[in-house]
């Protein structure tokens, strides 16, 4: 039997390197990270780059995972496989942080709720299976954003006095959900209302959907509008629950 082919391992671990921490690596930290000398780094960057599994940010210069190939790897991932593989851990975060859990996924040009487990108390409810949301205005909408550059950012349509409407002022929070592997807002979508969402990846570390928490500000957020640190920490920890289970 023929030996691996070199280039290819060489531009698979790029890629899962990429996949990883905040996305976006500058092209002697890859070449560092991989123990591969600068040009030949820089060849297999450019052979990703003509094939759109990578990308480069024409500002900084530094690289991430193309959309071609995010939609390559959550083609044969639907929504029911996420749902399916999803539940124990929606359920028990529901249990733990004592708020409503939702699973979504992107669907034209929204976050598609594809699961939807109900705050643990005895209050009415609604299923929200089915629902969609918008990108730019939803924690679960910001993760999908932060890790997919091909999805729209338009139109920022105002919700509320405190959506973000200002395509630069979104791009800078991206940028936080992808340094800190969560997003967050408060009354954004709907007033009184906050959510947390962090982003469950499949095999290589391939984003392919967001689970989270909302409700009530007072629920989910302190008295300065800021997330709380124990539901946060919960969310992240449900999320790469998730992500192991996809990837298994």
């Amino acid at each position: 039997m023929p030996g691996p082919i070199q280039s290819i391992e060489r531009a698979a671990a790029m890629l899962r390197l990429l996949a990883r921490g905040s996305g976006q690596y500058g092209l002697a930290e890859i070449a560092a990270s991989l123990g591969l000398p600068k040009g030949t780094a820089h060849g297999i960057l450019r052979t990703l780059q003509r094939v759109e599994f990578v990308e480069q940010d024409q500002e900084s210069g530094r690289y991430k995972l193309g959309a071609a190939l995010l939609h390559l790897g959550t083609s044969y991932l639907d929504a029911n496989e996420l749902r399916s593989r999803s539940l124990n851990w929606a359920d028990a975060l529901a249990a733990r942080s004592g708020q409503e859990v939702r699973i979504g996924v992107h669907h034209d040009g929204a976050v598609l709720v594809v699961h939807h487990v109900f705050r643990p108390d005895d209050t009415m409810q609604t299923l929200g299976v089915g629902a969609m949301l918008p990108l730019h205005a939803t924690a679960f909408g910001k993760v999908l954003l932060a890790y997919d550059a091909s999805l729209s950012r338009s139109p920022l349509t105002s919700l509320t006095r405190r959506t973000i409407v200002s395509p630069q002022a979104l791009e800078r929070v991206l940028a936080q959900v992808r340094a800190g592997g969560w997003a967050s807002e408060a009354e954004e979508y709907m007033p009184g209302e906050a959510g947390i969402a962090a982003p469950i990846r499949a095999f290589g570390g391939l984003v392919v959907g967001a689970i989270g928490v909302s409700g009530a500000v007072d629920r989910i957020c302190d008295s300065a509008s800021r997330p709380k640190p124990a539901l946060v920490s919960q969310v992240a920890s449900a999320a790469e629950a998730v992500s192991r289970a996809l990837s298994d």
